[in-house]
């Protein structure tokens, strides 16, 4: 006979400081940033320096903003994140990182955030980084617990990120680049609530409140609906394009194909488990990664035959 033993689980090594700070702003986070380079690239004008300079300094601003956002959003969020099966690894909430430490550098970030875009940008992408930031306070102190403007706030996110490069660069935005920033946006953080809530299932309150009010029929239905408005913008976007630079129509009109294969990707992956964190999705899954790269490469030689 066998004897079997019950195998006691060793707890995680403690981070030092260092390291648990880097890990409390997200850096894989930071490919959300990228965001400000698509009104450059969708207007054809990425490749000149009076163009791409003010865009990355869009880049370092949103970067330092948003990771002073995640410290103060781990801040408010300790306790609840000790019950969360993925969260309580986090720094903040696991003890490694101390609350004022955490606040004091938050602060530090967004004040420099708000310093570079005010000096070295423009006064309007410093309004919009302070939008972001105010927003995101609000968020994580009471809006968040609020259903429906929990998602619009998160979306808001993205969306002020994709007009930040149009402002910081001085490139117009169309109506339909605004209309599928936003909708894309809102189709990632609704499938983000979704995978949270097939995740924690009767436990999803006691982490959100907001999270518990949200029935899964509901949240498919709010997928269903800003996929299918994306959808319907890109491709609005790309026939106006196509027909006001007729070199590159075909090319431009092509990368439909691939703008939704990339959300039917995303929508699979969010219905097998792995939405709750969309930079660990584009992180980590290869075909979307080929889709997304084909639908670029695409795109951008249309833009660039149109000009």
């Amino acid at each position: 006979m066998i004897k079997m033993e019950n195998a006691v689980a060793s707890p995680k090594p403690r981070r030092n400081l260092a390291h648990a700070l880097l890990v409390s702003v997200r850096p894989k986070q930071w490919i959300k940033n990228l965001l400000v380079f698509a009104a450059p690239v969708a207007a054809g004008s990425i490749a000149d320096t009076k163009i791409l300079e003010p865009a990355l300094i869009a880049f370092l601003a949103f970067t330092l903003a948003a990771s002073g956002v995640y410290l103060f959003n781990d801040v408010a969020d300790a306790e609840r994140d000790k019950s969360h099966p993925k969260k309580s690894g986090r720094p903040i909430a696991s003890g490694e990182v101390p609350i004022p430490l955490a606040i004091v550098i938050a602060a530090v970030s967004a004040a420099v955030s708000l310093a570079i875009s005010f000096l070295f940008a423009t006064t309007g992408l410093a309004i919009l980084i302070g939008l972001y930031l105010l927003l995101n306070i609000a968020y994580s102190h009471f809006l968040k617990h609020e259903p429906v403007i929990d998602i619009l706030v998160v979306a808001l996110g993205f969306l002020l990120r994709a007009i930040a490069g149009g402002v910081a660069d001085h490139v117009p935005l169309s109506n339909w680049f605004v209309i599928v920033a936003a909708f894309s946006s809102l189709f990632v953080v609704v499938g983000k609530r979704y995978a949270e809530a097939e995740l924690l299932g009767e436990e999803a309150s006691a982490h959100r409140a907001s999270l518990g009010k949200y029935p899964l029929e509901f949240l498919n239905y709010a997928r269903t609906l800003s996929s299918g408005v994306a959808i319907t913008a890109y491709c609005l976007w790309a026939f106006e394009k196509g027909a006001a630079a007729p070199g590159g129509a075909l090319w431009i009109e092509s990368s439909i194909l691939f703008f939704v294969a990339a959300i039917l990707r995303y929508a699979l992956l969010v219905d097998q488990g792995h939405g709750g964190a969309p930079e660990d999705v584009l992180i980590s899954d290869r075909f979307l990664q080929v889709i997304g790269a084909i639908w670029a490469v695409v795109l951008v030689i249309g833009i660039y035959l149109s000009r």
